[in-house]
């Protein structure tokens, strides 16, 4: 699994984002190593990762990487700079990208979902991590990129940031369509999207007023109840001067009537709500990555410490999705982990382990060859 990044390029990294003297006991790669381990594999303590890192002792030679000491661990843990992995997630990201699928709409622009999601801390073991007076927690903003429904923005916040906030920062690409739901409403922000030529989805509030400027017929055998043109009207009306389009779509399991926003007038309604509904994903992704990927409990206090857990984390699943993607396999990743969870040190081959095909047996001639006489 390792031999997808290339070593060359992670020391790279490593120097550029290295701080203090020369490491002596052990190095980033190391560090990288035992803690993907620990991901993978599902530790949950600086002790279980040693202990299961020192009982591989032998076969850690041939991955370029060393035993490590839990004090060292800790040590470089929260004092090398996290942005090391934030780098490498970068360069994995380019390389998944150039492998995944499209997603599965008829139209050829950018999707994309954009949502928060909070990790909840004790406040009196990582005080830096403030949120509410009793409470402390961070917040991983991800921008979810529906072709192979990979992580493409993401940044982690603590958990006061606002969701709005974090999603004006983003540099989307034009023609893109971006969906996000109620909590990231802003008019300034639709206003300020629709002028860089972005299109978004979203849905609009209970309480919003507007005005009616045109209706258009629906077939309402498929859910639609209403495709309209509005403008906002009453306080917020100067921080979106442009016409918007709302939809109503009443979903034929639930019953329950929904509202969408948007300023695409080309797709077509039931395409818009189907937009929205693919949202779900980035729910998923987050529901994934805390339940496979820890996440939720951390192996250090620090703010350092727990950044560096967190972007290795992303940089597995990268991992995982590259491979995926490399071997066209049909598993989805929760099996590819599974798997390579109890396999992690065999030597067999990679895409013979993840297509189910039996080991091949050694050569004999081999093995004769590596006796002495």
């Amino acid at each position: 699994m390792l031999k997808f990044i290339p070593r060359h390029e992670f020391e790279t990294l490593a120097n550029q984002h290295h701080q203090g003297r020369k490491l002596r006991k052990m190095s980033r790669w190391s560090q990288f190593v035992a803690l993907g381990l620990g991901q993978l594999s599902g530790r949950s303590s600086l002790r279980d990762i040693v202990t299961n890192v020192s009982a591989q002792a032998s076969k850690l030679y041939h991955l370029g990487a060393s035993t490590v000491s839990r004090s060292s661990l800790a040590r470089v843990n929260e004092q090398q700079p996290h942005t090391l992995y934030e780098a490498l997630f970068g360069k994995l990201l380019a390389r998944c990208q150039g492998l995944a699928p499209k997603h599965g709409f008829r139209f050829k622009n950018k999707l994309y979902s954009l949502d928060a999601s909070t990790i909840d801390l004790c406040l009196d073991v990582f005080p830096w991590a403030t949120f509410r007076s009793t409470k402390g927690a961070i917040k991983l903003h991800v921008g979810l990129d529906h072709s192979g429904y990979l992580p493409t923005f993401m940044t982690v916040t603590d958990g006061k940031a606002h969701d709005v906030t974090v999603g004006r920062t983003l540099k989307l690409p034009k023609q893109s369509i971006v969906v996000f739901d109620r909590g990231y409403t802003d008019c300034k922000w639709y206003n300020l999207l629709d002028n860089n030529d972005i299109f978004f989805v979203t849905r609009q509030k209970s309480n919003a007023t507007f005005d009616v400027i045109e209706r258009r017929s629906v077939t309402k055998k498929s859910g639609l109840t209403s495709d309209q043109t509005i403008k906002i009207k009453g306080s917020k009306a100067a921080d979106c001067p442009i016409a918007l389009r709302r939809i109503g779509f009443r979903d034929p399991g639930t019953g329950k009537h929904y509202v969408f926003l948007t300023n695409n007038f080309k797709l077509a309604a039931s395409t818009i709500a189907n937009i929205y509904k693919s949202r779900w994903q980035i729910e998923l992704f987050f529901k994934w990555i805390k339940q496979n990927l820890k996440i939720k409990t951390f192996l250090g206090t620090s703010k350092n410490a727990v950044l560096t857990q967190v972007w290795i984390a992303v940089c597995m699943y990268l991992l995982l999705a590259y491979i995926k993607f490399c071997n066209k396999l049909n598993s989805s990743l929760q099996q590819i982990l599974r798997l390579l969870q109890l396999n992690l040190f065999e030597r067999r081959g990679l895409v013979d382990l993840l297509r189910g095909d039996p080991p091949k047996p050694l050569d004999p001639q081999l093995q004769t060859q590596l006796q002495f006489t």
